[in-house]
């Protein structure tokens, strides 16, 4: 007999991004995408493409250039938004439009300040017009774990008819129990008459950490798309988490009985690429991708697994991709071995970037005895961000000791243009508490842009005496909240390059929405 097939919707890059400080620029954005297609997702959420001209583009240039899953791009009920998802996401294979509209009664008369009647035909007739430009098209009833299901019923005929696709039952401010949500799906499927022609989808939120439960129930209960994200970042609390979803139907595939298209080897590779773009780290013990997931300190569970694995472990830690053995890179490694590395961990790199990037790895080694994987992808990650920046920095000197007033002098090389022969160089020095402080007044004298200091977090990326150092910090500026990473041997020049990636987001946003 063939097994259901359940939709994997991933929404990393539209609601994971919502995160506070969480923004990626369009090639992270793209980098991200290009991972999520290697996992095998079905359908990627590329963003809200009216929400800021940057979403717009990301969601283009991802249309255009991954092939395999639908993209979908995100818009309220109303045609200016439609349209402008349209001219986003029509470049696709397989283009998606999501509409979505509240549907609750608090939504309803406080948000919207609407009837039921009202909202009814903003969503038939706005799934209508999507339809007209495109043939698939998704609507979520916003808000739909408190509405009424007599309306949300109504509402959900009233779209299929319209022409929709997928229905999305939306658990969005995480309100509902694993129980209450799965007899919700199920009394949507029993009450509406046109159901059979549409898939159910959900979208759970994870503010009563129910969000994977509620998923699984809604599974149980009928829906066969879940919208989910990597780590489960997201809005507040977050979403459900993709690799957590994924392995529960992977372990427990004789009960749920469903096939998915989702290639779990790529799971560690996509949660690492996406902790590092965002600045989100995965907590320690986090089921699946967590750095304790496979860890065993008690005595009796390490002898249980030594003897067997499956004492006390359900899932090997390849079934994750989590390599067992992995190549530590030296001084003497070669092209091979090193390139061989970077296609492992998933990274795709043209002739030039690759030949740069192995240069700065033989630099990396002459300081290192050993390179492990995190120094590997910090490097990339540094060349990645590195175009087209506003501000670079070119120099760097800082001192400090006991008895001493810490110092430090900076030169930045300011892009006029993305030409660099319209680059200038400033250079400034001050005096601070510490070494870090002393180099964030001296670029502040020179960015002059009134930058605030929101969070700051080191940690080491690698293992021993001479592991790299990453920073993650978060700036505010004119209301906004923007993340920068860098990561060195020298704190003081990681702590730099965190905080200029943050400045140059800042500057980037800023000219785009001016």
């Amino acid at each position: 007999m063939k097994r259901d097939k359940v939709i994997f919707f991933d929404t990393t890059l539209r609601d994971g991004e919502q995160s506070p400080g969480a923004s990626m620029n369009l090639k992270e954005k793209l980098l991200v995408a290009n991972q999520l297609a290697a996992l095998g997702v079905d359908v990627i959420e590329a963003g809200f493409p009216i929400s800021s001209p940057g979403d717009f583009e990301a969601v283009k240039i991802i249309s255009q250039q991954v092939k395999k899953p639908s993209i979908a791009g995100l818009c309220r009920a109303a045609e200016k938004d439609i349209k402008a998802c349209w001219e986003a996401v029509r470049y696709a294979q397989k283009p998606r439009i999501h509409i979505f509209l509240a549907t609750s009664d608090l939504h309803i008369e406080k948000k919207l300040q609407k009837t039921r009647a009202q909202v009814l035909d903003m969503a038939i007739k706005a799934v209508r017009y999507g339809k007209s430009l495109c043939k698939d098209i998704e609507f979520s009833a916003e808000d739909a774990g408190r509405s009424d299901i007599d309306f949300l019923c109504k509402v959900v005929e009233g779209v299929i008819d319209a022409g929709a696709n997928s229905v999305n039952i939306p658990d969005t401010v995480g309100y509902m129990t694993p129980i209450e949500f799965g007899e919700r799906i199920a009394e949507i499927k029993k009450r509406t008459p046109n159901i059979n022609k549409a898939t159910i989808s959900v979208h759970c939120h994870n503010d009563l950490g129910l969000a994977v439960a509620n998923s699984l129930s809604a599974i149980e209960n009928g829906a066969r798309q879940i919208e989910c994200t990597i780590n489960g970042i997201g809005e507040r609390a977050g979403n459900a988490s993709l690799e957590e979803v994924a392995m529960v139907l992977k372990v427990r595939d004789n009960y749920y009985n469903v096939q998915h298209s989702i290639k779990t080897k790529e799971l560690y590779n996509t949660s690492k690429l996406v902790s590092r773009l965002t600045g989100i780290s995965v907590q320690i013990n986090k089921a699946i991708v967590g750095a304790n997931a496979f860890a065993h300190e008690s005595g009796i569970h390490q002898d249980g697994v030594l003897k067997a694995r499956e004492t006390y472990e359900i899932i090997s830690p390849t079934d994750v991709g989590i390599p067992e053995n992995l190549l530590v890179l030296g001084k003497h490694s070669g092209r091979h071995a090193f390139f061989k590395r970077v296609k492992d961990l998933g990274y795709k790199l043209n002739a030039k970037e690759s030949e740069f990037l192995f240069e700065k790895f033989k630099v990396l080694a002459d300081k290192k005895k050993s390179i492990f994987d995190e120094d590997i992808i910090a490097l990339i990650d540094e060349d990645r961000n590195s175009d087209k920046e506003t501000f670079v920095l070119n120099y760097l000197s800082a001192t400090s000791g006991m008895g001493t007033i810490p110092t430090a002098t900076v030169k930045i090389l300011k892009n006029e243009s993305d030409k660099t022969t319209n680059s200038l160089i400033f250079q400034e020095a001050a005096c601070g508490s510490g070494p870090v402080d002393a180099v964030y007044k001296a670029i502040d004298r020179i960015i002059d842009m009134n930058i605030k200091l929101a969070e700051f977090s080191l940690k080491a990326i690698s293992s021993g005496e001479d592991a790299m150092g990453e920073v993650f910090l978060k700036i505010k500026y004119k209301g906004m909240i923007y993340s920068g990473k860098g990561a060195s041997t020298d704190i003081v020049e990681a702590s730099a390059k965190a905080y200029m990636q943050a400045i140059n987001k800042a500057k980037s946003f800023t000219k785009l929405n001016n």
